[in-house]
């Protein structure tokens, strides 16, 4: 296409840069910017589902169990659908540093929005923090793939530190908004996550002289005009789209579940039309279009494990509230930091799987063996749940160790799927859409969420062993699939191991 040649980057000399820890010095800076990202992200969700099911009385929204989840759901597929949206903004008109740049205000803005006790700042903050999350995430992803060639074998090494910067900020998150929220307000809380995301974007522009590409703007920018034409039809797009949702929400007909239905629609969708357009795009060469095939396959598996992994936010959380002990030696806990048991076995784990890595080379599990066997954790996850909750009603608590055990078998598949998986993405990217087809990885997160969205619907109303059962089963099994296609996969996606 005339105009969307690439631009010189400057690249960071990946085969000698190895001043972090053996590895390029911007993953530092990226890794500490996802460090206060996640402290704000996850620890503001840690606490928006026990927030939607408060009673209003206690400074929450009133709303009960299944509608609180599904709810904190649909927000999840908003911020990841977003994405698509962030990922094409980069590659065409921003550029991915100036992308992640605006994404984190944006971010910042949206939790001091929801820092105001108010439910109309809550739902505006909601929107700006789904706007900044989608520039922000596929961006900085990438931004950590263009570190390393292909061929690197530190490559799945420095996204599993890089994971582990994530995680940091989702084990710190919820220990202090949880506290705050539930000591102090819920908007405390999230006044804490506004503070941190603020912190993240002060060293992420301190540490930018180790990135790539920070001096140009897109790789394959649109020429001027089309650029121009495009910005405008954006504007006028949003514009559009917000005022037929005010119009519609006050004449009665866009109500939350039917938003929530909407948003799970678009979730399934979106991945479908995504990938017929990449499949037919002429700037999509033949060995690229071979390796998508495989990266489909990838894509349900990631679908499958985070259906599971974001329900460590709202089902468990809610199971977390009511059913099990607050309390070890005597310390009373909020129920919140149960999800810091999450973040805190993948800050252990992720250097340990980072290190077995390097140590193996080119031993190493093939990239679909490592998200097979995330999904498979991920199922027995929830399978744990079973036990605990069987054979028992009234005012009976479980052990806090059952939930911390189940997040450690989900933190360590968490570790092996996402990092292999980014990974992985980064490795079949089609480089005409090397940031698109990120969003493509955020987008199994948004159907992840969608389909959230509407079976956590049932929480409450079937009995917990069921529930955890029938979902812990369908992962295993989505898992167990993918290593059965194991040969075909290592052959399709050849020379990415």
């Amino acid at each position: 296409m005339p105009g969307t040649a690439p631009r010189p980057t400057t690249e960071p000399a990946p085969a000698d840069d190895r001043a972090f820890v053996g590895h390029p010095r911007g993953l530092l800076t990226l890794s500490g910017l996802e460090v206060w990202e996640r402290f704000s992200f996850l620890g503001m969700q840690a606490i928006l589902v026990l927030y939607f099911a408060d009673a209003v009385t206690n400074g929450g929204m009133g709303m009960d169990a299944g509608t609180a989840a599904s709810v904190s759901a649909a927000y999840g597929t908003l911020v990841y659908l977003v994405s698509v949206a962030g990922g094409w903004l980069a590659d065409r008109i921003l550029g991915s540093y100036r992308a992640v740049l605006w994404g984190g205000i944006l971010i910042a803005c949206g939790h001091y929005a929801m820092a105001v006790p108010t439910d109309a700042m809550t739902w505006v903050g909601l929107g700006l923090i789904s706007a900044g999350t989608g520039l922000l995430k596929p961006n900085v992803a990438t931004m950590v793939g263009k570190l390393y060639r292909t061929d690197d074998d530190r490559r799945d090494a420095g996204f599993a530190l890089y994971y582990m910067g994530i995680n940091i900020g989702a084990f710190l998150g919820p220990l202090i908004t949880g506290w705050l929220g539930e000591h102090q307000g819920w908007h405390w809380g999230f006044s804490a996550a506004a503070f941190g995301m603020t912190l993240g974007l002060i060293q992420y522009v301190a540490g930018r002289r180790h990135l790539a590409g920070r001096k140009h703007t897109a790789e394959y920018a649109l020429p001027p005009q089309a650029m121009r034409r495009a910005v405008r039809l954006i504007v006028a797009g949003l514009l559009a789209c917000a005022a037929i949702a005010v119009l519609l929400a006050g004449i009665g007909w866009l109500t939350m579940g039917r938003f929530v239905d909407l948003l799970t629609l678009i979730s399934v969708l979106a991945p479908i039309a995504y990938f017929v357009w990449m499949f037919k795009s002429p700037r999509v060469s033949g060995e690229e279009r071979g390796r998508l095939r495989p990266y489909v396959v990838l894509f349900l598996a990631s679908v499958a494990f985070n259906f599971i992994l974001f329900q460590a936010y709202s089902t468990m959380m809610l199971l977390a509230s009511t059913s099990a002990e607050t309390t070890i030696l005597g310390f009373d806990f909020p129920a919140s930091w149960y999800a810091s048991a999450l973040g805190a076995f993948e800050v252990a784990l992720a250097p340990v799987v980072a290190a077995v890595w390097v140590r193996m080379g080119h031993r190493q599990p093939h990239a679909s063996n490592k998200i097979a066997l995330g999904v498979v954790l991920g199922g027995l996850s929830f399978l744990l749940m079973v036990l605990p909750t069987s054979g028992h009603s009234g005012d009976y608590k479980m052990a806090a160790w059952w939930i911390v055990g189940s997040y450690l078998l989900l933190g360590l598949g968490d570790i092996l799927l996402e990092t292999s998986g980014m990974s992985a993405t980064s490795k079949l990217a089609p480089k005409a859409f090397a940031s698109q087809t990120m969003a493509l990885w955020f987008l199994s997160l948004a159907l992840a969420n969608g389909i959230q969205a509407q079976t956590v619907k049932f929480y409450g109303k079937v009995s917990d062993p069921v529930y955890f059962g029938v979902n812990g089963a369908v992962a295993v099994a989505v898992g167990l699939a993918v290593i059965a296609a194991a040969p075909w996969l290592r052959r399709t996606m050849h020379p990415v191991h």
